[in-house]
Parts: C-alpha cells; structure tokens; sequence
C-alpha cells in the first residue's frame, strides 16, 4: 500500500493547523519588530557561546532531506554511511585548531572576505559566483529534491508538480512572515524532530525484537563501518580518500556551516562549540540511519528505499502524529529553501550587482534585483531538481553525496594552499576557482547523466573521482603558484591573524577524549 493512501483525514487536519500557527506567528512576529525599530539585527555578532554554536552547526547539518536520505541508505547498506557523519570529527578538529584561529584572528565576517584579503579583489568576486552555483545545487536544488520526493510519497504528485508546490509553499511564508516564524521555532522543530527519530528507533526496536534480535538478522555486514575494497557501494578506498575532499570543504570553508563559529565570543567559545557538534554527530547513526536498517527488517518489501523514513513514520506512529511529524518535516524544508533563497538574492544584489555593476544603487533598486534574483533562482532550481530526479541507479543518499563530491574539490584546495601555503598566488587560486569548478561540474554532469555510472562500469566510485580531481587541482595550483615565485607584481596577502593563541587545556581535553571514543566506535564496528 502506497504512503499516502495509509494517511487519515486526522493527519491533514494536523498539517493544515500546524501550517497556519506558524503563518500566525510570523505576522506576531512580524508586527512586533516594526514596532521596535531600535533591535540591532546583528546582536548575535559575536555573542555566541559554545552550546548555540554546536547545535547550530548540527543543526544546519542534519535537516528533513537528510532523515530521508539517511534512513534510505540504512536501509540498503547499513552503518557505512555513518562515516559521513563520524569521519568528519577529523574536519571539525581541523575547523577548531587549524581554521578558526586564522578565520578570528582575521576578525572576517564571511569567507569571500577571508579569501578576499588572502588572494584579493577578484578572487572574492570569483567566490561570490561559485557561493550562488553552491548554493543553487547543494542548498536549493538537493533540498527541493528531498522536499519533492516527501510531497510526492504523501499526495501521489509527479516531482515537477511537487516541486512547485514547494516552492509556492515557501513563497507563501515569506509574504506571510512565515520565514520569520520558521526562524523562530526551528529549536522546536529540530527537537521535534530528534524526539520523533528516536521514538521511531524504540519502536522499532520494540517490534524487530530487541537490539540482539536486530543484530542477528540483519546481514553483518551492516554492522561494518569499512567495507572490502571491491565492494560496490562503499569500498573502504573511497571512504578514506574520497570523503576528505568533501569534508574540508564541508566543514572548514562552507560559509552555512562555518558562520556559527565566526560569530562565537571568543576563540575558545568556537573551539568548544565545534566539539560539541563532533560529538552530537555521534547520534546521526542511531537517530537518522538505524530507522533505515530497522525498516529493512520491518518491510523487507520495499521497492523504493528512499520511502525508508515515511514508511517506518506511517506504519508505526499513531494516526495525527504522521500528521505532526509531515508537518515538522515540510516546514524545515520550507526554512531551508526559504534561507537558499534569500542567501541567493543578497550575495547576487549586494557582492555582484552594487559591487561590480551598481554602487550607486538606492535601496528600492536593490529590493527589485533581489526580488527578480529570487524567482530566476528558484525557476532555475526547479530546472536542477528536475534534472538530479532523471538521474538511474543511485538512491537518495548517493545522489546527494555524489553531487556534493563534485563541488567539494576546488574550494578544498583554494582553501587549504591559502591558509597553509604562503606562496599560493591569486592567479593559481582563481584558476582552480574557475577552471577547476568548470572541470568538477562538467566530469559530474558526465557521470551522473552523459554516461550514466549505473550503465558505463568504466567509473571509478565517485568518491574516488573526487580525490583524482582534488589531486589533479592540487598539482595545478603548485605548478602556476611556482612558474609565477618571481614576478614582481604578485598580490600581497593583507591576511593578518594575529598572534596565534595556544590551545587551552579544556579544549584539548575534550577533543582527546572525542577521539578516543571515535576510534573504539571504529574498532567495535568494524570486528565483524
């Protein structure tokens, strides 16, 4: 039986009236900030402390695509995919002692500015374009997928239909205030969701048997974090050099994940804060991919896996509370693309348009561009997601993954020789910021469309594919950064972080005891 023929009347009762509280709020919200018209819109401008920082990250991290990506891959492969979320305690490590000294020290408000100062102004105009590419393809369009997928899984829709009904949705709230709501009772709406995935893991649990019983019918390579190296989904190769590329990028340069840490109090706030999300990603396996293998167990029958999530939350929770949990879902979603959008139209108005094209520009212009920006953004997304949904033979997570892997590669490497190598040159930098962001998209547009990897075995794994390209920019960079050591009218970096504090003690407590306690997980699941 399909999902949306299991779901009662009670269960849209409960969408509809969780949808039009959150309108309310936002008009509340709304009226109350033009009445106090003195509120500094930056008070969190470096107010931020250790716990606001860790959940914040997390939670920008852990959104409704990747509950059902998650669960999908559970479902068909077990705990490997857990490396995307325990590997990375390697790259929030890098984040906290490498990169944060040096992002603070250089007391930067955002990363184009940091490479601004690093490489100059053409690489920060560079930077603004690639943000808008980024932004449209790993924020935009890959939510709009995940969204499209739920609305099609709930009403029976055709994906453009669902996408459209999204992208209404979010329309819808930002008239409404509704952003301002969702800004509001996103903490509520993580909680929630946190507390349903564990109820469905109890549950779960509860009807498979107990853990043991899970355990023991599950095949046990489900339960192994490194698979053999021949293996087809993810051989233990790609994990250990593919993921990397996309962890630096990810975790260390992404301007969505880094911002909590830029806006901490002090450095050590952010050192905190950063462990603290290394340890909440612990609970990624148990909360987000566990659900997955459990349905495997439950509902061995199921034809598409990326339905994983919703039938374990329709099969298992009581009538209304699907409802809820529909509800949560859609309107993070809609916070999501809500902030894609608005992130799309400020870096186009302000970083490309009053920059480059307009200084002189008066406010209300600024509006319209933004406005104009705003819909052939989101028309373009529709086009992307439309394009991601023809792509055969991957699953939700692997669609994901793979597409962020080819985007990861330039910025990892600008990022990496900019901070760590003193002779890396503006023009190497912006080569592999344009040539090399060129190369990654046109060799993922081969892989996932022109000679699909599911039908031409001469792929390597796309993670894989992600390193070689990594290498292959890395080798660039060195060459043109070399042939260019004695020109006389190099860019001189303005980069000045200061005197570089010592790790405190308490931090490097914390992380130690972090990476004691990844390294047993890694030993527990991988003796099997």
């Amino acid at each position: 039986m399909d999902i949306h023929e299991i779901l009662k009347p009670l269960d849209f009762i409960v969408v509809g009236i969780y949808l039009v509280v959150l309108v309310g709020i936002g008009y509340w919200v709304s009226f109350k900030k033009k009445r106090d018209k003195s509120e500094n819109l930056f008070l969190a401008g470096n107010s931020l402390g250790w716990p606001s920082i860790g959940l914040t990250m997390w939670g920008t991290n852990v959104g409704p695509s990747m509950l059902i990506a998650s669960a999908s891959i559970g479902y068909t492969t077990g705990v490997v995919a857990g490396n995307f979320a325990w590997y990375a305690f390697i790259f929030i490590l890098l984040l906290a002692v490498v990169f944060s000294p040096r992002y603070l020290g250089a007391r930067v408000q955002t990363l184009p500015e940091f490479m601004g100062k690093r490489f100059g102004d053409s690489t920060q105009n560079i930077l603004a374009w690639y943000t808008i590419v980024t932004v449209l393809i790993s924020w935009l369009a890959l939510t709009l997928f995940a969204g499209g997928i739920l609305i099609r899984q709930i009403l029976n829709f055709p994906m453009w239909l669902s996408v459209i009904v999204l992208i209404l949705i979010a329309g819808f709230f930002t008239i409404a205030g509704g952003l301002k709501a969702i800004a509001y009772t996103n903490v509520f709406q993580m909680v929630l969701l946190i507390v349903v995935s564990l109820l469905l893991v109890l549950v779960g649990l509860d009807k498979a048997g107990g853990i043991m019983t899970v355990a023991e019918k599950t095949p046990s390579e489900y339960w192994n974090l490194f698979l053999p190296a021949d293996n087809e989904s993810y051989p233990w190769t790609a994990i250990l050099l593919g993921y990397p590329v996309m962890g630096v990028w990810f975790w260390c340069t992404d301007q969505s994940m880094v911002q909590s840490v830029l806006g901490a109090k002090n450095l050590k706030q952010g050192q905190l804060g950063a462990n603290f999300t290394g340890w909440l990603k612990i609970l990624d396996v148990p909360l987000f991919i566990l659900p997955g293998i459990l349905c495997f167990l439950l509902f061995p029958e199921l034809e598409n896996p990326d339905e994983a999530y919703m039938t374990m939350v329709t099969k298992l929770l009581p009538v209304g509370m699907t409802g809820l949990v529909m509800a949560v879902l859609i309107a993070a979603l809609v916070s999501t693309i809500d902030s894609a959008l608005n992130a799309l139209s400020t870096v186009f108005t302000m970083d490309i348009y009053v920059k480059r094209f307009k200084p002189e520009a008066t406010q209300k212009q600024e509006i319209r561009i933004g406005r104009i920006v705003t819909v052939l953004g989101a028309i373009i997304a529709i086009l992307i997601t439309l394009a991601i949904d023809s792509i055969k033979g991957l699953n939700l997570f692997d669609i994901f993954q793979s597409i962020l892997g080819f985007i990861a590669p330039p910025m990892s490497v600008v990022f990496l020789f900019g901070v760590l190598w003193k002779k890396t040159t503006t023009n190497a930098a912006n080569f592999i910021l344009t040539f090399g962001t060129f190369l990654c998209l046109l060799v993922g547009v081969f892989y996932l469309w022109v000679f699909p990897s599911e039908t031409y075995e001469f792929w390597p794994h796309f993670l894989l594919l992600s390193f070689y390209l990594f290498v292959f920019l890395s080798v660039i960079i060195l060459l043109i950064s070399y042939w260019e050591r004695k020109r006389k009218d190099l860019h001189v970096s303005t980069l000045d972080f200061g005197t570089q504090p010592k790790v405190p003690q308490k931090v490097k407590w914390l992380w130690g005891m972090l990476v004691i306690v990844m390294i047993v997980l890694y030993i527990f699941f991988n003796g099997h």
